[in-house]
């Protein structure tokens, strides 16, 4: 049987070490196995805990060595990591069980040499708690408080305030919420515990989400797993029955799905996606789902070759930062600047390819799942500049946000949901 800890440490190095992303180990079965019912929590809380707080628990670590962490072995970053979080962030369990398995996995995994620093430095984060730079230094204090990369806190504090950036810091760090869409084209009630949202319609919350696709509701096609603030997305663009919609970037399908229902599976959705096995999935979930109008196709975003039909919506919600979704995956807070510095050209190159398609009197959805300026309003400022043809559209007011150029910012303060940004035009000539 192996215990939570020692599968956490495993995990951890995984992702370092290939770079992959904690939801879908976390959610991969397979990674569980031979740990107890009764430890996979743990074992699960561990894991997200490191990665949501590690430029905290990093800061913490580095006021008790005397070398920088990098120069240390992946393997013992990982195992102080791990004990630095459960003595700072897991009140439950006794500071004498944290240090003294941590100097057990690093015996058991090859690290004995490092037994006595792993032990010495725990001993210190347990004496002092956690440690705080000066406030004086007001980007330095809140990377280290929220554990957000210093650049990104910047932008976020330049944009929005230190209040408002605060806030979203700190909803990043909260426990995500699981929502779904009720499938509308059946009539039959929902078994799991969910409640409804009160708004936007259809929209519920799952309380104990478990394994959700395990479920009744789920084989019967009852729902789909789906963001509030997704949702909110497909109402802004507000397809009607018989329409022809184009969703340019449609993978993992949630907004097609959606888009579909509220058509009364009446019309046409032509569903792009750049990777295959993606598109199966979308085909997969509209079979599950009952819903018969989505056609997939295999489609380059930024393909200004494609042969498409003239379309009444079209929705563009394009590859972006993701640093709307960091309570989903708390990893993207630490992407480089430099490796996001390239996705506006990109975005903006698809919004241009993609307003080809409307019809005139037609309506565009331009979203992101990121609260960076230069992916949203930025890029909606840019599209008006060099497109006379168009127009802003009024974001329905029942919605709330921050009002982001034409656009709308959908914080993870406004709705405990994922940052979302929704921008509409229309095409005038």
């Amino acid at each position: 049987m192996t215990d939570a800890r020692t599968a956490a440490f495993r995990t951890l190095c995984k992702i370092e070490r290939d770079n992959s992303y904690s939801n879908l180990l976390l959610s991969d079965t397979s990674g569980a196995v031979g740990i107890s019912p009764n430890d996979r929590v743990l074992y699960h809380r561990m894991v997200k805990t490191v990665l949501e707080r590690r430029i905290t628990i990093d800061f913490n670590l580095s006021l008790y060595l005397k070398q920088p962490l990098k120069k240390l072995k992946p393997q013992v970053l990982t195992i102080l990591r791990l004990g630095a979080c459960q003595l700072l962030f897991m009140d439950k369990i006794p500071a004498s069980a944290a240090i003294n398995e941590s100097v057990k996995i690093a015996k058991k995994q090859g690290c004995s040499f490092a037994s006595g620093l792993v032990n010495a430095v725990l001993r210190k984060i347990s004496d002092n708690g956690i440690v705080l730079p000066d406030e004086k230094n007001e980007i330095n204090y809140l990377s280290k408080k929220y554990s957000f990369p210093e650049y990104i806190c910047k932008k976020f504090c330049i944009y929005f305030g230190r209040e408002t950036a605060e806030k979203i810091m700190a909803a990043s760090l909260e426990t995500a919420n699981i929502y779904i869409r009720k499938n509308t084209l059946k009539n039959e009630e929902l078994s799991l515990e969910a409640e409804k949202t009160a708004f936007p319609e259809n929209c519920y919350i799952l309380r104990k989400p478990g394994n959700i696709t395990e479920s009744g509701d789920f084989a019967d096609g009852l729902f789909h797993v789906q963001d509030l603030s997704s949702q909110l997305c497909c109402r802004v663009l507000s397809p009607e029955k018989g329409e022809t919609v184009i969703d340019v970037c449609s993978a993992p399908g949630g907004k097609t799905m959606t888009l579909a229902q509220m058509m009364e599976n009446e019309g046409r959705i032509i569903s792009c996606d750049i990777h295959e096995h993606k598109l199966r999935l979308i085909n997969d979930t509209a079979e599950r789902l009952g819903i018969t109008i989505v056609e997939t196709l295999l489609r380059d975003a930024a393909d200004k070759n494609a042969v498409l039909p003239v379309a009444d919506k079209i929705l563009c919600d394009v590859p972006c930062s993701g640093f709307g979704v960091t309570g989903k995956k708390p990893e993207i807070r630490y992407k480089d600047e430099k490796e996001i510095s390239s996705l506006p050209a990109l975005q903006y190159e698809i919004l241009e390819n993609s307003c080809r398609y409307l019809k005139k009197g037609g309506k565009l959805v331009y979203s992101t799942c990121t609260l960076l300026p230069e992916e949203n309003a930025l890029i909606c400022k840019k599209f008006l500049e060099q497109h006379n043809d168009f127009r802003a559209v009024h974001i329905d007011d029942e919605i709330k946000g921050f009002c982001d150029g034409e656009g709308l910012s959908i914080l993870p303060s406004d709705y405990d949901c994922d940052g979302f940004f929704i921008a509409a035009f229309e095409r005038i000539e």
